[in-house]
Formats: C-alpha cells, sequence, structure tokens
C-alpha cells in the first residue's frame, strides 16, 4: 500500500468515524440493549488466579505511573508557579478518561466495529454490557483467559496516562478546562481508534477473525510504543505548535523548580512500568520474565546513556539528563518488551538516548518550537525508534522470542525477515502519526473554537495554581 493511498483511506475512515460516532454513541447510550442474537459457542476457557492477580497488581502499577509517576515527573520540570496546575491537569484526564473508558471506550477500543472494524470498534459493549464476573478474556495462550473486567481494568489504566503525557508538551500556558476538553476529545476519535488499530483481533482461538488495521499488517507493538508514546508524542507537539511559545521562551530562566520531584516521579515510573510492560503479557508466564527484564536492563542502559552523553557535550551529566534517559529507555523498550532478548534490550536502551538528546537539543533549538517538557523529542522519538528496532530485535537469531504463527498447530515462534518486519512496522508507525496527527491538528482547533486554548497574558505571568485554581504548590 503506497502511502498516498494509505494516507487518503486513513482520511475517509476519520470522516466516517465523525459522522457516525456521534448518533451511534447516543443511540447506544440510549438503548442499550441485552445481546438477543445467537452467537457461536466460545471456546472452553481455563482461568488461573496467579495470572488475575498479576493482571490486577500490574493495573495498579500502571495507575502509579500516572499518580502520582507522571503527575510529580511533570510538575518538578514546571516553574513553581505551575506546579498544582499539572498535577491537576493529569489528575483529572485520568479520573474522567476513567468514566468515558467505562461508558464506551472500552467498546470502542475492543469489540467489533462492522464496516469500520480495520480502523475502530462497535458499541455492543457500552456500559459494559454483558461484561460481568463470568465473562473471559483470552490472553495470548489458546484457551487461557482472565476475567474480562480485569482486562477492562488493565486496558483502562493504559487510556488514562496516554492523554495525560499530551500535558507536557502544552504546559504552562494552556487553560484547565481546554485540557481536559481536548482530553475527552482526543480519547474518543484518537486513542481510542489507534488501540484498537494496533491491538483488536480474535485471539487465539479465533485469529482468523477481522482485526485492527495495523493488527493486519503483522505489526507488533508487546505494550503500546504506537497507541500510548507515538501517539500522545506527535498529538503533544502539534498542540506546542498551535498554542506557540510561552511568553519569555528562551529570554526568560524556565529551569525545573523542583529536579527532586522530577526524580520521585521517574522513578514511580520506572517502578510502575513493570506493570505496563510486564503486564501486558496477560499472563504470570515466563514471557512476563522476559518483559520485565527487559523493561529493567533497557531503562538502566538509556539512563547510563544519556548521562554519558550528557558528559561528553556538556562536560557534566544532569540529574534532569539521567530521569530523561530513564524515561527514553522505557519508552523505546516498550513495543520490544516481550518480544527482544535482555542484551537486544540493552543496545535498545544505549542507542535511543542519544537520538532523543539529539532531538530535545539541537532539533527543539533548530525549529524553536516550545514542547516545554520534551514529549515529542522522548515519547514520539523514542516510540518511532523503539517500534521499528522491534521489528529487529524480535528476530530469534538476534536472542528475540520470535513471532507466533498462530496459524500452526503448536503456535510456532517465527520470523518473516528484517526487511518485512520492520517495513510492517514502519507502516504501524506511519498510520500512528497520521492518524494521530491530522486528528489531534483538528481536535486543538476545535476546542480553540468552543472555549479558547491559551489563558491570558495576565494569567500566564502570574502562573496558573493561583490564576486557574486559587491556590499555590507551596507556602512560604
Amino acid at each position: 500500500m503506497t502511502l498516498s493511498k494509505l494516507t487518503t483511506k486513513l482520511s475517509t475512515a476519520w470522516l466516517a468515524l465523525g459522522v457516525t460516532l456521534a448518533p451511534a454513541i447516543a443511540f447506544a447510550q440510549a438503548t442499550t440493549p441485552a445481546a438477543t442474537t445467537t452467537t457461536p459457542a466460545a471456546p472452553a476457557m481455563t482461568m488461573d488466579k496467579g495470572d488475575n492477580t498479576w493482571m490486577l497488581v500490574s493495573s495498579a502499577l500502571v495507575l502509579l505511573m500516572t499518580v502520582p509517576g507522571l503527575a510529580l515527573f511533570y510538575g518538578g520540570l514546571v516553574r513553581t508557579k505551575n506546579m498544582l496546575s499539572v498535577l491537576m491537569q493529569v489528575l483529572t484526564i485520568a479520573a474522567v478518561v476513567s468514566l468515558i473508558w467505562i461508558v464506551f471506550g472500552y467498546s470502542m477500543a475492543f469489540t467489533n466495529g462492522g464496516s469500520l472494524n480495520s480502523f475502530v470498534g462497535g458499541f455492543s459493549k457500552v456500559f459494559l454490557n454483558g461484561v460481568t464476573t463470568s465473562s473471559l478474556a483470552e490472553t495470548f495462550s489458546k484457551g487461557v483467559a482472565i476475567p474480562e473486567l480485569t482486562f477492562v481494568i488493565f486496558q483502562m489504566t493504559f487510556a488514562c496516562i496516554t492523554p495525560g503525557l499530551i500535558v507536557g508538551a502544552v504546559a504552562e500556558r494552556i487553560k484547565f478546562s481546554s485540557m481536559i476538553l481536548f482530553a475527552v476529545l482526543w480519547v474518543v476519535f484518537v486513542y481510542f481508534p489507534v488501540a484498537h488499530m494496533v491491538w483488536f483481533w480474535g485471539g487465539p482461538s479465533a485469529y482468523q477473525d477481522p482485526a485492527g488495521l495495523v493488527f493486519s499488517f503483522g505489526a507488533i507493538d508487546f505494550a503500546g510504543g504506537t497507541v500510548v508514546h507515538i501517539n500522545s508524542g506527535i498529538a503533544g507537539l502539534v498542540g506546542a505548535l498551535y498554542l506557540g511559545k510561552r511568553i519569555g521562551y528562551k529570554k526568560e530562566i524556565m529551569a525545573p523548580h523542583s529536579m527532586t520531584l522530577t526524580m520521585v516521579g521517574a522513578s514511580l515510573l520506572w517502578v510502575g512500568w513493570f506493570g505496563f510492560n510486564a503486564g501486558s503479557n496477560l499472563e504470570a508466564n515466563a514471557y512476563a520474565s522476559l518483559a520485565f527484564i527487559n523493561t529493567f536492563v533497557a531503562t538502566a542502559a538509556a539512563a547510563v546513556s544519556w548521562c554519558a552523553v550528557e558528559a561528553l557535550a556538556r562536560g557534566k551529566a544532569s540529574m534532569l539528563g539521567g530521569a530523561s534517559g530513564m524515561v527514553a529507555g522505557l519508552v523505546a523498550v516498550t513495543p520490544a518488551a516481550g518480544f527482544a532478548g535482555p542484551v537486544g534490550s540493552i543496545v535498545l536502551g544505549l542507542l535511543v538516548s542519544p537520538i532523543c538528546y539529539f532531538f530535545v537539543g539541537a532539533v527543539k533549538n533548530k525549529f524553536e518550537y516550545d514542547d516545554a517538557l520534551d514529549v515529542f523529542g522522548v515519547h514520539c522519538i523514542g516510540g518511532i525508534f523503539g517500534a521499528l528496532m522491534t521489528g529487529i530485535l524480535v528476530n530469534p537469531a538476534l536472542g528475540g522470542a520470535g513471532i507466533v504463527d498462530y496459524s500452526t498447530a503448536d503456535f510456532a515462534a517465527t520470523y518473516p525477515g528484517t526487511a518485512v518486519q520492520v517495513f510492517n512496522q514502519l507502516k504501524g508507525v506511519i498510520v500512528t502519526l497520521l492518524w494521530s496527527g491530522i486528528g489531534s491538528a483538528i481536535l486543538w482547533k476545535v476546542v480553540d473554537l468552543i472555549i479558547g486554548l491559551r489563558v491570558s497574558p495576565e494569567a500566564e505571568r502570574e502562573g496558573l495554581d493561583l490564576s486557574a485554581h486559587g491556590e499555590v504548590a507551596y507556602h512560604s
């Protein structure tokens, strides 16, 4: 599929989604009927209490990444007068998105969308219709399942943190109400469709069922390199460009007000990310262990690499650099966590930091865009690099786990070749960049037209803590 054809197809799908979504949601919420059609009997499933326990723990760890992890990481990076505003934005987004997820988000991401199934799910499970204590969600092993409620909870935490990442790109100058409205619209029109395109399929027992567009390419994304990081990173860049620079950008000191809190937040992200990546295996088996160790060593390598590059370039390694390296490593290993080997993950971590360092320094300075907390330079660029490298590191010859061929009797691990798999990965990256980039540009404009995006110059100078919330993070 050529890039022009792919762009046309995505644009058509975006238009179709915009035309049909509002009335479909309204109808589904108004009716929410019990299932009346007869469906084929599901295959016998077994549920292990250990798997369920691990997935519930993983869900709690991913929530820890958001509140307080991401909130503190971002909060420490802004100026004192804007600390509280960042905390409030991340907290409120998580709370609001969790409710939307239950109402219709889960259904949009993880059900069959009929004629639009390549791009988005349907509305058969609005208000968790049909999701009970008896319903199960199959894992990546045939006949092995976890409670569907557990799957709903785990995926809900991903939906909560992803729009929260965008906050860092537009920090210190966006209205609180505008950030929340944008997050609401963005998860509906961007996050849910992308999650569906990348992760929706029939499962091992029905692998021939229609899948999401990116999944059907053969692209692999273990825990969200495309869905979470590229998706939010490009949305953040578009938002930063649309809002423009902060008052005093490059004229006033805008140094982080608390590297202590940033270190605490980054550390909580590292700990929580074990749930993010190892939990994405959906089972407490050896592949969860593989994702766990890969997450550990890639992050360590990236932190060391960033500090080394910074020491060579600036003569000193900073705490900000160490924390940035940690996050870059976490981002890069996310799509590769259950596919690469530990040594490959170390290489991944060593390589991603110099690339992200170049983008948050040289590229950002060259083009002079005010991505306040380097969401694009770390999350989008790190996510792209990790997604493409996953296509290489999954190779069993390089210590990777291979790609399961569900058409074989024993679900054998295969590898189509570097060129084929990297091209598959590239198509997934392009779809995510186009869908989120174009969609986010539209949504930033819509929010601006409805309520405006940017605070007044007076409010920005005073700080968003007082002007937006009437309180401050610290009292002298």
